[in-house]
C-alpha cells in the first residue's frame, strides 16, 4: 500500500512543494509540485504568518491540483541565521552500573546514554536542539564507525549538535497550522539538501554543500560521512537585486525581471554587447544598456558572497574538525544555482573544477524540474523523511508525555544516498 508525503519549502522568493507517493518497498514517485512566489518571509524568517499562511496554501493546492490529490501533513525545513551549530561529545562507561571495569558488549542502551551526554551541553533559553548528528565514536580510544556489538570499557561520541531559534520555529509550526495542515517535521535546510544531491563517496571524501537563496547563503561541510558544520551568511540573491536597481536605478521589482531575463554571472564575448532593455520608470522612457554591464553588477556581489563563504569553510572546517584539505565536491543549490554562469565563477573563485550544480535523481512524474537545484531542499524531505510512517507522530506524542525521541536523522539520510 502506498502512502503519500509532501516536502514544502518556505523559501524568502518562492515557496516549492512537491507530492510523492512511497510503495511499499521505499520506492518514490514524483506526483503532483509546485514552485510559487513567496510572501511575509524577509532572510528565511517569516515575518508575516498571515501572509506566509496564504502563500503555503496556494502552493499546495497547486501541487494537489496537479497531483490530483488531496494531503493532511507536511515536511518542511529551516535554515537561515537562526540555525547554529556546535561540536559536542559525549562519554560514558559501557557498563551501566559502573562497577565492572573489563570490557562488556556495547548495546544500543549505551549508544543512546552517550549521545544524552553529548546533548547534556547548555543550550540558550531561547534556542531549541534541532538535530544531534554523530560524527564518531570511539571505543576505549579507538575509532568505530558503529559501536554495536564491539567489546569496551568507555564509550566517547562525538557530535554535531544543530540549534534553532524557539520563536523562527514556532512562527514555522503556526503558520503550517494556520494553513490548516499537520507539521510531521522539520530539518535544516542543507541537510535535506545534502541527502538528495550529495553522493556516498562524496560525503566520505569531504564535500561543500552552498545553499545560494534569495535572503541568505546557507553553507553545510560534509566529510567522513558526517557534517562537520554548518553556517549562514546573511545575504543572497536579494542583494544582487538590490544592486541592480541602485545601478540602474530601477524599482526592485524591475531590477528582479531583469536578473531573471537578462542576468549572468559569466559571459561569452561575443554576449558582452547583447542588449539589455531598461524600462522606464516616472515617465522616464526606457533605457539601453548592455549584458556586460549587468553581468559586472550582479558577478561583482556574487564574487563577495563565494569569497566570504571560501573564508568561512577554511576558517571553521580547521577549527572544528583539524581539515586542511576537502577532497570531495562543492555543489551549489537553491535559487541562485540557476544563475548562467554561476559555476563557472565559482570554479574561478574557488580554484576548482569540482563545483557544478546539484540535481536530484529521477522520481518520475510528467513534470521533472523538481530535479533542478532549486528543489534539492524539497526533494531532500522527501527522501529523508519517506520512512516516517506514523513513527513522527508517536515521538511527538511521547514527548508530550514526558518520553525523549531519539534524533538519528543523519542516520537516515546516509540510508538514503544513492
Amino acid at each position: 500500500m502506498s502512502r503519500r508525503i509532501v516536502g514544502l519549502d518556505i523559501g524568502t522568493c518562492f515557496i516549492r512543494t512537491v507530492i510523492a507517493e512511497i510503495d511499499s518497498d521505499g520506492r518514490i514517485e514524483v506526483i503532483g509540485l509546485s514552485k510559487i512566489p513567496s510572501q511575509g518571509v524577509r532572510n528565511g524568517i517569516i515575518v508575516n504568518i498571515d501572509a506566509t499562511k496564504e502563500a503555503v496554501q496556494s502552493a499546495i493546492e497547486a501541487a494537489e491540483q496537479m497531483a490530483g490529490v488531496e494531503v493532511s501533513e507536511v515536511w518542511t525545513s529551516i535554515g537561515g541565521a537562526q540555525v547554529s551549530s556546535k561540536m559536542s561529545s559525549g562519554v560514558v562507561g559501557v557498563d551501566p552500573k559502573g562497577i565492572s571495569t573489563s570490557p562488556l558488549e556495547i548495546k544500543p542502551e549505551a549508544k543512546e546514554r552517550a549521545l544524552k551526554s553529548a546533548k547534556s551541553t547548555l543550550i540558550p533559553y531561547d534556542e531549541v536542539l534541532l538535530h544531534i548528528i554523530p560524527q564518531e565514536y570511539l571505543i576505549d580510544g579507538k575509532e568505530y564507525p558503529d559501536p554495536i556489538g564491539i567489546l569496551g570499557v568507555r564509550l566517547e561520541v562525538k557530535t554535531l549538535l544543530v540549534k534553532v531559534s524557539k520563536s523562527a520555529q514556532g512562527n514555522i509550526a503556526e503558520c503550517i497550522a494556520r494553513s490548516g495542515y499537520e507539521l510531521r517535521n522539520i530539518t535544516l535546510k542543507t541537510l535535506a539538501a545534502a541527502t538528495a544531491t550529495l553522493h556516498k563517496d562524496e560525503m566520505a571524501l569531504g564535500s561543500i554543500l552552498i545553499d545560494l537563496g534569495g535572503g541568505s547563503t546557507d553553507v553545510i561541510v560534509i566529510n567522513k560521512n558526517a557534517p562537520v558544520f554548518t553556517v549562514s551568511i546573511p545575504y543572497g540573491g536579494n542583494r544582487v537585486t538590490n544592486d541592480i536597481a541602485q545601478v540602474f536605478g530601477v524599482p526592485f521589482a524591475v531590477a528582479e525581471d531583469l536578473k531573471l531575463k537578462y542576468g549572468s554571472c559569466w559571459l561569452d564575448p561575443e554576449e558582452e554587447n547583447d542588449e539589455v532593455i531598461i524600462p522606464g520608470v516616472g515617465g522616464l522612457p526606457p533605457a539601453v544598456t548592455n549584458k556586460k554591464l549587468l553581468c559586472d553588477v550582479i558577478s561583482s556581489r556574487v564574487v563577495e558572497i563565494l569569497e566570504e563563504v571560501l573564508s568561512l569553510v577554511k576558517k571553521e572546517a580547521k577549527r572544528h574538525s583539524g581539515l586542511g584539505r576537502l577532497n570531495g565536491t562543492i555543489v551549489l543549490t537553491g535559487g541562485g544555482a540557476l544563475m548562467p554562469g554561476i559555476v563557472t565563477l565559482s570554479q574561478a573563485v574557488w580554484n576548482s573544477t569540482s563545483v557544478g550544480p546539484g540535481t536530484c535523481s529521477d522520481f518520475g512524474g510528467a513534470d521533472t524540474s523538481y530535479r533542478n537545484a532549486d528543489f534539492a531542499t524539497v526533494m531532500g524531505l522527501i527522501m529523508s523523511n519517506k520512512d516516517d510512517d506514523g513513527r513522527a507522530s508517536a515521538k511527538r506524542n511521547a514527548k508530550k508525555q514526558g518520553g525523549e525521541p531519539k534524533m538519528s536523522f543523519f542516520k537516515n539520510l546516509l540510508k538514503k544516498i544513492n
